[in-house]
């Protein structure tokens, strides 16, 4: 069974899948309630698992009246939109950005929850090996495995 946080993730997304829009408009107390969490854990999985680097956008107002607004990226080719995502892999790359960019492909369904794994673990294995430019051998292998994943797709 996972986390809290997964079941809020999942059941955003399954509303999101259920949507005509791509978008759909959430009350934070009411998902809160929804889950038996205080509104700060709402407000955890809108910023960790539903960020543009995974191809989502929040809005959020808050207040009496307020509301959350959670959208997917709206994505005129996959390859294309594939393809800027790689464009903001800078020089370096922190581990949280990567694993953001390898939920973003598997949501795309670029690759499966299984080839996030391992390009994970392959990227987590060969920078554990240098004591120095960890951000900078990470940026360059994860830009080369998912570019190859992307051109083998055309």
């Amino acid at each position: 069974m996972g986390t809290l946080a997964d079941h809020i993730e999942a059941y955003i997304k399954r509303m999101l899948r259920e949507s005509q829009t791509n978008s759909v408009e959430l009350s934070r107390a009411q998902l809160a309630d929804t889950f038996a969490c205080v509104p700060s854990q709402i407000n955890y999985v809108l910023t960790t698992r539903f960020s543009l680097e995974r191809g989502y956008v929040v809005e959020s107002r808050r207040g009496g009246g307020g509301y959350i607004r959670v959208g997917r990226v709206p994505v005129a080719d996959r390859y294309t939109h594939a393809m800027q995502i790689l464009q903001t892999i800078g020089d370096e790359l922190e581990e949280k950005q990567l694993n953001d960019i390898l939920a973003c492909f598997r949501d795309m369904q670029w690759i499966s929850e299984i080839e996030m794994r391992r390009i994970r673990g392959i990227v987590q294995q060969e920078v554990s090996t240098v004591s120095q430019g960890k951000e900078l051998l990470r940026a360059s292998l994860a830009r080369a495995l998912l570019f190859w994943i992307v051109k083998s797709a055309e």
